[in-house]
């Protein structure tokens, strides 16, 4: 009999296997980002454009330059060097100047995905790495925010944006801010729809909590991520904020108010979900992101800075590979060592 149906053939193992490609979930984030971008330009126009298209150049151009000649359109092509450069971007302030928003995704793609093997390899999330080398090299750059000026001056162009390299930035009149900075040293709130839909000032990504939200909402109907992650971290967070505030709520923001405020979300969603840099087991992933949110809380309430989005996942980044293996299942058929 002639079997033309390839379900019927009898093939080695193994014999169930996932259709979603490397190329595919890559630009599913992107498609789930791409509301909360365009809000991030809505807000802070022309700017905050070049930022991303510079971080996206920097690591698109190291990725290139230091991949194997027979392997650069293939990495080119899976996407992962985008997605690495425009959440760098998404977490940078608008007025960064452009020299080292380019040098944040070189340094993403170099330190944090190449020298680890490439894709697949890399112990931290590679956007975080780039972040975090920029704040450490640039604090000032990294920690001056803009206002959100609309629509109305998207072509407006911040002097300090336009810096020529390793030149000191210029930022008069511009700076303003963030939530986060406004709770923490000055115990005053903002007002939580402005959060929700992003009327503040802040990074580029942090421009509507609503729209992050959605985009993973978007992200789990494609399987693109482990829905307990979010859930895990953003659970957390709500809950040791809530004890707070409950214990003094003058001095300790609000659960909802830690929630949408600074990078939390997109950190949660679309960072911590990073399947090479979170564990790989059901309940590792729950003390990951348990891990994150406390994390999140202690540094920004009790640390010296108003922000612990970045540090608390890559701390925990570190800690991926102790969770797998403690929380792996045992094998079929071994039996568990008593001595």
């Amino acid at each position: 009999m002639n079997v033309t149906d390839p379900r019927l053939l009898v093939q080695p193992s193994p014999l169930l296997k996932q259709r979603m490609r490397t190329d595919q979930a890559m630009r599913d984030v992107l498609y789930a980002l791409l509301p909360a971008t365009l809000a991030g330009l809505w807000y802070f126009g022309l700017a905050a454009l070049l930022v991303i298209l510079s971080s996206i150049a920097g690591a698109l151009i190291t990725e290139w330059v230091f991949s194997p000649a027979q392997a650069r359109s293939a990495r080119l092509l899976d996407s992962s060097g985008l997605l690495t450069g425009l959440l760098l971007g998404l977490t940078l302030p608008p007025a960064l100047p452009l020299w080292m928003a380019f040098i944040g995704g070189a340094v993403a793609i170099g330190l944090g995905k190449l020298v680890w093997g490439g894709l697949g390899y890399n112990l931290f999330n590679p956007s975080l790495v780039g972040r975090a080398f920029l704040g450490a090299t640039f604090p000032i750059a990294m920690t001056t925010w803009s206002p959100g000026a609309g629509p109305a001056d998207f072509f407006q162009v911040y002097e300090s944006t336009l810096t020529p390299p390793f030149m000191q930035a210029s930022y008069d009149a511009v700076t303003a801010a963030t939530p986060l900075g406004l709770m923490k040293f000055e115990y005053q709130s903002t007002p939580l729809w402005d959060l929700v839909i992003g009327k503040t000032s802040g990074c580029i990504g942090e421009t509507s909590g609503l729209l992050l939200i959605l985009g993973g909402v978007y992200l789990a109907f494609r399987r693109g991520l482990d829905w307990r992650m979010p859930v895990s971290i953003l659970a957390s967070v709500l809950l040791f904020t809530g004890a707070l505030y409950l214990l003094d709520p003058a001095k300790y923001p609000g659960p909802l108010f830690s929630l949408f405020s600074g990078g939390l979300l997109i950190g949660a969603i679309y960072m911590a979900t990073d399947p090479v840099t979170s564990p790989l087991t059901p309940r590792g992933t729950w003390i990951f992101g348990v891990g994150v949110g406390l994390l999140v809380v202690l540094i920004r309430v009790f640390g010296g800075f108003p922000e612990g989005v970045m540090y608390a996942i890559l701390l925990m980044n570190s800690a991926t590979p102790l969770i797998d293996r403690y929380t792996q299942s045992r094998v079929f058929g071994k039996g568990i060592k008593t001595e």
